[in-house]
C-alpha cells in the first residue's frame, strides 16, 4: 500500500512541524500494533482457560447426572481447552472406545451431547445391531489400551 500523500506546505516551519506529527504518527502505529498483539493473546489464553473451564464443568455434571448433558461445550471448544478425546461406550456391550474430536469430522459449532446420537459401536454394528453411544466424558488424553 502507497503511504498516504500529505501535501507540501510552503512555509518551513510548517513542513517541520508537518514532518514531526508524521513521524510520531508513525512510530504510534508500531506501540499501538504491540499493544494489540498482546492483548490478542491474552484474550486468547482467557478463552482457552474458559474452554478448559467448561470442559471440567461438564465432565462433573456428567459424572454427578449420567446423561448427556445440555449444554455442552462444542467440538472446538473441547479442542481448545485442552479436552481432544471423547471417552464413550457402546450401550448394548459396554465396550469402551475414545473418540478423537479433531478427527471426527464434524463441524466445530457441533455440540458434543448432540455426537451420542451419531456415535456407534464398531463391535455391534458387524453383528447387525446399530445401538446408540453411551458419553462418558471428555478426556484431554487417550486412554492406554491394555493388549492381552
Amino acid at each position: 500500500m502507497a503511504p498516504k500523500y500529505h501535501p507540501t506546505l510552503m512555509s518551513g516551519g510548517d513542513r517541520k512541524a508537518l514532518k514531526k506529527e508524521l513521524s510520531k504518527s508513525r512510530a504510534m502505529t508500531g506501540i499501538l500494533a504491540d499493544q494489540a498483539a498482546e492483548m490478542r493473546g491474552r484474550a486468547e489464553a482467557m478463552l482457552r482457560q474458559a474452554d478448559k473451564l467448561s470442559c471440567e464443568s461438564w465432565n462433573e455434571r456428567m459424572w454427578a447426572d449420567g446423561e448427556p448433558i445440555d449444554p455442552s461445550p462444542t467440538v472446538d471448544q473441547a479442542i481448545n481447552g485442552g479436552f481432544p478425546w471423547l471417552q464413550i461406550e457402546c450401550s448394548r456391550c459396554r465396550t469402551p472406545r475414545d473418540i478423537d474430536l479433531a478427527a471426527l469430522g464434524a463441524p466445530a459449532t457441533t455440540f458434543v451431547h448432540d455426537l451420542a446420537t451419531r456415535l456407534r459401536c464398531e463391535k455391534c454394528k458387524r453383528a447387525g445391531k446399530r445401538p446408540v453411544a453411551t458419553l462418558l466424558q471428555l478426556a484431554p488424553r487417550q486412554r492406554s489400551v491394555v493388549t492381552e
